[in-house]
């Protein structure tokens, strides 16, 4: 189980729970289509926005297989949201986890989704005690594949034309980090 003490500090960023007050903030970025295009989703209204954030907004303790940390990703000097930090428990018996970040393209180039995942690294390692931890992204999306590098993690496979997403056959690599080769 993994309850965090909020908020989460970094240096520049405070992740936090979302509250319905962040709808603004979160249309913002889902309703564009370039924040979209390497996602499951199309680019959404407000009123779909409003639904995935009452999600969100529960998800803010780890009690069981399939639950999720989903935090806002403010940044601290100005308590701006810029984006969502997430993670995963994907199995119990394999201890293993998934990580993922979505940031405000006003916001990309300045760290902030390496800044965001570590954290989300370092809550997966020592507050869930995870001996593995993955990301998986669409291939063709190099930016995020780099922060995923910087965190140390290893690319493990690109599984080709594994999915057919929005219409088209797209490829899933996958990146991960034992708890071994994990160092904050």
């Amino acid at each position: 189980m993994l309850q965090p003490a909020y908020p989460i500090t970094t240096p520049r960023l405070t992740l936090r729970p979302f509250t319905t007050d962040d709808l603004d903030a979160v249309h913002a970025y889902e309703s564009r289509p370039d924040v979209a295009r390497y996602l499951y989703w199309e680019p959404r209204d407000r009123d779909t926005s409003r639904e995935a954030l009452a999600k969100k907004a529960t998800r803010t303790a780890i009690h069981a297989e399939g639950d999720a940390l989903d935090l806002a990703i403010t940044l601290t000097h100005t308590g701006e949201l810029i984006g969502s930090a997430l993670l995963v428990w994907t199995s119990d018996t394999h201890r293993q986890g998934e990580i993922g970040y979505i940031l405000h393209p006003d916001h990309h180039g300045h760290g902030y989704a390496t800044e965001a995942a570590r954290a989300m690294l370092t809550l997966g390692f020592t507050g869930l005690r995870l001996h593995r931890i993955t990301g998986r992204l669409d291939a063709r999306n190099t930016a995020s594949a780099r922060v995923l590098a910087k965190l140390g993690m290893r690319h493990e496979a690109t599984l080709v034309d594994n999915e057919h997403v929005k219409g088209e056959w797209t490829s899933e690599t996958i990146y991960a980090i034992l708890e071994t080769e994990w160092t904050p």
